[in-house]
């Protein structure tokens, strides 16, 4: 849909281009100065009221501690209200928690054992992260779920470990964020079959098809949607047009999944917009509409005021 919109050029001045669509605006930088550097370019958020949440992002990655002050400045700008950030494992808490301390009105940090994290001494992994979910202030328990996408060796350890974290979240009585590559299967029974309306949560990157949608929402969950929506060959428009905004929330998986027109560079929070035109485009609805309903259950599921 139309709003207003402004593009700041090399030459430091701001170039107003009234009814540029989100994804015009990002569009019309890229072809003027041939550059996929989008640090410089926000909507003119003064004239519209729209608010963001990426539920979803690893600021206190490597990829980000050289820069970490403009990303959350170039956040700020286009209106990004809240980050959540999720742990890989006991790693990176410390750096998790940095990133908290520094930024504590802007991001929410969230408990978990990744998946692909998971080895020899994935319990001792879990035990810690169980300890500091019931000694901290987390808003939610993930990154937890399966990855098979690679091989399917520690299938029944990632099981063992979705199911201890999940009853660490019915115990704690905190939200679930899931990932599910090449698992959505084994991972919907795991819910269906034992914790059905006792947990609550979001399947992070979602790229499955509008059947998997209803069942998860049937369920009580939400998807996340990100940067693929943006890719040529995603189905996920399709899944979006059929499924509409009802349990959609917006997420980035910052530094990964970069949407178009910037894939191949670092992917960051400020891309929340351009994620959002695509769900517009997608679903036949105003961007202003999916800023209101991805950021009302955004908040209604991680209990942000």
């Amino acid at each position: 849909m139309p709003v207003a919109a402004a593009l700041s050029g090399k030459d430091g001045k701001i170039h107003a281009f009234a009814g540029a669509s989100v994804y015009t605006t990002y569009r019309n930088r890229a072809a003027i100065h041939g550059a996929c550097d989008a640090h410089l370019v926000y909507l003119h958020l003064n004239a519209i009221n729209m608010k963001w949440i990426d539920t979803h992002c690893h600021l206190f990655m490597h990829q980000f501690a050289a820069d970490l002050p403009q990303v959350m400045n170039n956040a700020k700008k286009a209106a990004v209200s809240h980050i959540i950030l999720p742990s890989i494992d006991n790693t990176s808490v410390e750096h998790l928690a940095a990133v908290c301390k520094q930024y504590p009105a802007l991001v929410h940090p969230s408990i978990g054992l990744h998946p692909t994290h998971i080895n020899q001494h994935y319990r001792i992994e879990l035990e810690k992260a169980a300890e500091q979910a019931r000694n901290n202030q987390y808003i939610a328990i993930g990154e937890i779920g399966m990855d098979l996408y690679w091989d399917a060796t520690h299938e029944h350890e990632q099981a063992d470990a979705l199911i201890f974290q999940l009853n660490l979240a019915v115990k704690l009585d905190l939200p679930v964020i899931i990932h599910s590559r090449n698992a959505y299967n084994p991972i919907y029974k795991i819910l269906k079959d034992n914790y059905r309306g006792k947990v609550r949560g979001v399947f992070h990157a979602f790229s499955g098809n509008s059947l998997q949608a209803k069942q998860l929402k049937e369920l009580g969950f939400y998807i996340g949607i990100g940067g693929v929506v943006t890719y040529k060959n995603s189905g996920l428009r399709q899944t979006l047009k059929e499924t509409g905004l009802s349990m959609v929330i917006m997420e980035t998986d910052a530094p990964f999944l970069t949407p178009e027109p910037y894939r191949g560079k670092r992917n960051e929070p400020a891309y929340i917009p351009l994620i959002a035109q695509h769900i517009a485009d997608a679903t036949g609805t105003a961007i202003e509409e999916v800023s209101d309903i991805t950021t009302t259950n955004a908040k209604k599921l991680f209990g942000i005021e």
